[in-house]
């Protein structure tokens, strides 16, 4: 039985971001050599495993990756990108950090909005990245 039983052909694969927010400053990090996408910059997230929510993988990559507890808030809208690797299914969730004092594991750092658009993200972050100058601030919640 291979590790991607639970995966479904042609399906995408969901990866769960945390986009973190503190104060107008977001927590990013560089990807590391030997991975797709190497070298570009990315908002803490990973696969969804087996078994979990896309929020509760959400907080699980961002804990693993900057060693930062997070509160997982609304979700921003999905995106769905094709890569030479495979295709992504991408959910992104508007989260903060439960200790904004606590210092985020390197190479992950607090970058300000307006720099953002300065750090090559991948493709499939484009979207996300204009929504966020544009709307300079969180999702609305509630009504």
């Amino acid at each position: 039985m291979s590790h991607a039983a639970h995966s479904i052909p042609n399906e995408p694969t969901r990866i769960a971001v945390a986009v973190v927010e503190h104060e107008g400053r977001f927590l990013i990090g560089p990807r590391p050599a030997g991975i797709p996408l190497a070298g570009l910059w990315e908002f803490p997230g990973g696969k969804v495993e087996f078994g979990e929510t896309a929020a509760q993988a959400a907080a699980r990559e961002c804990q693993e990756e900057t060693g930062l507890s997070i509160e997982v808030g609304a979700s921003y809208p999905a995106v769905v990108h094709p890569y030479d690797h495979g295709r992504l299914a991408l959910e992104f969730f508007a989260c903060r950090p439960l200790d904004p004092q606590q210092p985020p594991l390197p190479p992950f750092r607090w970058v300000a909005l307006d720099e953002l658009a300065k750090y090559p993200f991948p493709a499939a972050n484009a979207g996300l990245i204009e929504f966020l100058v544009r709307a300079a601030g969180p999702p609305a919640t509630g009504p």
